[in-house]
């Protein structure tokens, strides 16, 4: 047994969590670089624990998804203010463009220079400068992430910034700061959040560390997701469900993702589509896709005992056969009132081009099992 796990250099969990940020800052300079997509009244409460702490606040908003352009205008609004730290607070877009800029004032040159598919693809040469990042969605993970995605309208595709010399120097995951969050949200963050979970379960990456958080985040989402989504103030909730992202993202970052995500970042990139939505969407399709390709062509595959174990521990039946798991998905998906594919405008014309840029998008090398055209293409219509 051989692996590599890596993860943000220290993680702090639990209620109450968040002062601890400012003391924390300061560690790291007198002028913090505040990157934030959450409610105002957050933001401008990390911001007064900051400045108690004497540390100075500059601040970048990150409204939609993190664009390659934000994070150039992020990078240098840094620069030219002298910030020494970076803090990003909120969900995946903000972590993710507050990621890629303390990565950039570290190693100089433009985003382009370092993105995967659309850019040089250069790797990162020196750790980026101190960082903080503070979730108040529980669904990316990307608190302990190592890549960041950014999306480039000009190419209408989504691409990774990605090396290990990005990883957080501090993660503060404070469920209390999801309390606000609404019930759409809660619902397509924590499908992202069991997405992120599954896939690197049953991914041909997984090892024996993942294993362990991957099952115990599905225990705790399967369990309180739903819950979260009828009742948003459910303190234990909203506890296991910041757990469970925070695992998923450990798990991810070490053992890769699946078909889901492959498909997750084409789409993203040509439709105006939230990330969890997208997968949650995906999810139950492609897990039957995967579970019949690996009946069809690798029945004796550890992944399909994967599935059975998935679906086991999604419906608490000690019998459950991997297609009971898909089909717990589906039911999960329906109930939380997630909407199909077509409802962002993904019709059928656009099948080839999204099948063809899934199939070379990076996740996909997880993925347990290769995957056909056709079975992609099949995977998108069952999901329009």
């Amino acid at each position: 047994m051989q692996f590599e796990f890596a993860t943000a250099a220290r993680i702090v969990f639990g209620w109450g969590a968040a002062p601890q940020i400012g003391a924390a800052a300061r560690e790291f300079g007198q002028r913090a670089l505040v990157v934030w997509g959450c409610p105002r009244s957050l933001v401008e409460s990390l911001e007064g624990e900051l400045r108690a702490a004497g540390v100075a606040c500059e601040r970048l908003e990150v409204p939609g998804e993190p664009t390659v352009d934000l994070v150039r205008q992020g990078t240098a609004m840094a620069r030219e203010t002298g910030c020494q730290t970076v803090v990003a607070i909120g969900g995946g877009s903000a972590i993710d463009a507050g990621k890629a800029i303390a990565a950039l004032l570290a190693n100089g040159g433009d985003p382009l220079d370092y993105l995967e598919v659309i850019g040089q693809g250069r790797p990162l040469r020196l750790p980026s400068i101190p960082w903080i990042a503070v979730p108040t969605t529980a669904g990316t993970g990307a608190e302990v992430t190592r890549n960041a995605v950014l999306a480039s309208p000009e190419h209408k595709v989504k691409a990774s910034l990605r090396s290990p010399l990005m990883l957080a120097r501090l993660a503060v995951v404070d469920p209390e700061l999801t309390l606000g969050l609404p019930p759409a949200v809660t619902a397509s963050t924590g499908l992202d959040a069991l997405t992120q979970l599954i896939e690197p379960f049953v991914s041909v990456r997984a090892n024996a560390m993942t294993d362990m958080f991957c099952r115990e985040g599905m225990r705790r989402a399967a369990r309180s997701l739903e819950r979260a989504w009828r009742d948003g103030s459910d303190r234990e909730a909203r506890t296991d469900m910041a757990f469970a992202s925070l695992l998923g993202g450990l798990a991810l970052a070490n053992a890769g993702l699946g078909a889901v995500h492959g498909f997750a970042a084409p789409i993203g990139g040509m439709f105006d589509a939230p990330h969890g939505a997208v997968c949650a969407a995906l999810l139950p399709h492609v897990m039957r896709a995967n579970i019949r390709a690996l009946r069809e062509r690798a029945a004796d595959s550890s992944a399909l005992e994967r599935y059975a174990e998935v679906a086991r521990i999604l419906t608490g039946q000690p019998d459950a056969k991997p297609e009971d798991g898909a089909d717990w998905a589906e039911g999960l998906v329906r109930r939380l009132g997630i909407p199909a594919l077509g409802a962002y405008g993904v019709r059928r014309e656009h099948m080839d081009i999204l099948v063809q840029n899934a199939a070379r998008a990076s996740s996909m090398k997880g993925n347990p099992v290769t995957l056909s055209a056709e079975e992609l293409t099949a995977i998108l219509e069952a999901a329009l």
